[in-house]
């Protein structure tokens, strides 16, 4: 039996949920008004925020099995404004306080301004009914 390979790194990952939420921003920006698709597109970006900081956790772990504490903590510091970020987005997704949504994209793109993007890869697909399943969810409480 053969080695098994994880093509799934959390380097790629990272990459991949950065680049989404770098089109959504994109996609957002040229949005005129609060319809489904941008409560949609508002979604998963807080499902990416969320597994950013999960793959951060993770790959900071294995750091600290290998005793590079330093490392490890440099890193989560890197990654700790995604947590607060989604949990405040999430509220307002939840609280329909839509108002508040442009100033949390703000922030959002100051941490995605180095992800150029020239054209879209993401399709509509990737976030219909990513509402929805956020509303079925529990809400996700910052510890």
């Amino acid at each position: 039996m053969g080695r098994v390979i994880n093509t799934n790194s959390p380097t790629k990952i990272r990459n991949y949920h950065r680049r989404t939420i770098a089109e959504l921003l994109a996609r957002l920006g040229r949005k005129q008004s609060i319809d489904a698709e941008t409560k949609d597109m508002v979604a998963t970006i807080i499902f990416s925020l969320r597994t950013l900081h999960e793959v951060a956790e993770e790959t900071a772990s294995a750091w600290e099995k290998r005793d590079y504490w330093m490392k490890a903590e440099r890193f989560l510091r890197q990654w700790e404004w995604t947590q607060p970020l989604a949990a405040n987005l999430e509220d307002v997704a939840r609280e329909e306080a839509w108002d508040l949504l442009p100033q949390l994209m703000m922030d959002l793109f100051t941490q995605f301004s180095d992800v150029q993007v020239k054209s879209m890869t993401r399709t509509p697909d990737e976030w219909q009914g990513a509402y929805a399943r956020l509303l079925a969810s529990e809400p996700n409480t910052l510890i």
